[in-house]
């Protein structure tokens, strides 16, 4: 089974691990195409990381209008595609985006069978010529991945009719979002510290965790890992409540410090808000603080309940007595802390490890070609 991925997110070298147990599957011959950079929307440059390679091959293409979402696209792609001759071809973009639309045309002409992927968890409508390449996708793929519910319910409302699976983007690599070692039993009055980590942004809900502190015992604190516009909106909000000593701004973290600090925290919670235009797609942060066996507290927005499952405690969106009756359940019942450290692990090693994520991935290449 030849393979070919188009991917521009997999110039993250964790991601690549995917890769290498994808390679790892029966028959499969597998070849990456990545730029070798992409150029975020926030201004800053991700550059193409080697990290996991082995057993797959990797060709660095140059991208047209490297940074723009919706039109990129790589204009070497059909000689690439011409040399491999994949029976396969994964599309690792949403069905609006032009570079769908090119890499789908071209696996056509080469008869392989090609599939796309979306986040997109809320219905638009996309003014020409977005919409027209959508429709053309729906029609070409032999098969989508949703990376949550709401996505595929989005695709069916459009109108795909074709097979959907439910597979996140990419899994978590267990070796190192682990703990090092076994938690310290709490005393009574020990700093209690509660984290987030990623962009300090409005549809976070963080201003609701600051509210929240107030609510709760002294020895509570707060930790904000990660930069972003709301840092001095909650900077301000935390003076004006009188808990400035008790929130901690970290700022941005290199990735592979981030196990680390999960490991440090007591509980980590992801407050998101749905906005008319955005709701949370799945919030990555959850699967690696559970894989540290740290528990975790999220809001009821979006994929964020599907994800936690039974191994945290979920509450309404927006509600700050909710969010502060789950912090104290924690803090309250310590069997029921050691219960969900436990479970959060288990959960992500049984459906969100890169094999895992690799291993469904395959079944629907299969399920393609069959």
């Amino acid at each position: 089974m030849r393979v070919l991925m188009i991917s521009k997110a997999l110039v993250a070298g964790t991601s690549q691990r995917k890769l290498e147990e994808l390679a790892k599957c029966p028959g499969v011959e597998l070849t990456l195409v990545t730029p070798p950079y992409w150029q975020s929307d926030d201004g800053s440059k991700l550059v193409l990381e080697r990290l996991y390679t082995g057993g797959y091959q990797m060709i660095v293409t140059p991208m047209r209008l490297n940074g723009n979402f919706h039109l990129h696209y790589y204009p070497l792609l059909g000689k690439i595609m011409g040399d491999v001759r994949p029976e396969v071809v994964h599309i690792d973009e949403e069905p609006y985006n032009f570079a769908t639309f090119h890499a789908m045309r071209l696996a056509n002409k080469q008869k392989a069978k090609a599939l796309f992927f979306t986040w997109q968890n809320l219905y638009r409508n996309y003014p020409p010529p977005f919409r027209y390449l959508e429709l053309y996708n729906y029609r070409h793929a032999a098969a989508a991945l949703a990376g949550n519910r709401d996505a595929a319910e989005v695709l069916r409302r459009k109108g795909y009719t074709g097979p959907i699976s439910i597979i996140p983007q990419f899994g978590f690599d267990t070796d190192i979002y682990q703990r090092s070692e076994p938690r310290r039993p709490r005393a009574p009055g020990d700093p209690f510290t509660l984290g987030f980590v990623g962009r300090l942004k409005d549809n976070k809900g963080l201003d609701l965790l600051v509210a929240a502190l107030p609510e709760l015992p002294h020895y509570c604190r707060l930790v904000f890992i990660g930069n972003g516009p709301m840092k001095e909106h909650l900077a301000q909000q935390a003076q004006r409540l009188g808990v400035v000593q008790r929130v901690i701004f970290k700022g941005g973290l290199p990735t592979y410090e981030i196990p680390r600090e999960m490991q440090q925290l007591d509980a980590l919670v992801l407050p998101s808000v749905t906005r008319p235009n955005w709701i949370e797609q799945f919030g990555r942060v959850l699967p690696e603080a559970m894989a540290c066996e740290t528990p975790v507290i999220g809001s009821s927005s979006g994929e964020i309940p599907h994800v936690i499952g039974d191994a945290g405690l979920v509450f309404e969106e927006g509600n700050v007595q909710e969010l502060v009756a789950c912090i104290r359940q924690l803090l309250d019942d310590p069997e029921l802390y050691a219960q969900l450290a436990a479970k959060g692990r288990q959960r992500v090693l049984e459906n969100y490890t890169q094999e895992q994520i690799a291993r469904q991935t395959y079944k629907v290449y299969q399920q393609m070609l069959a």
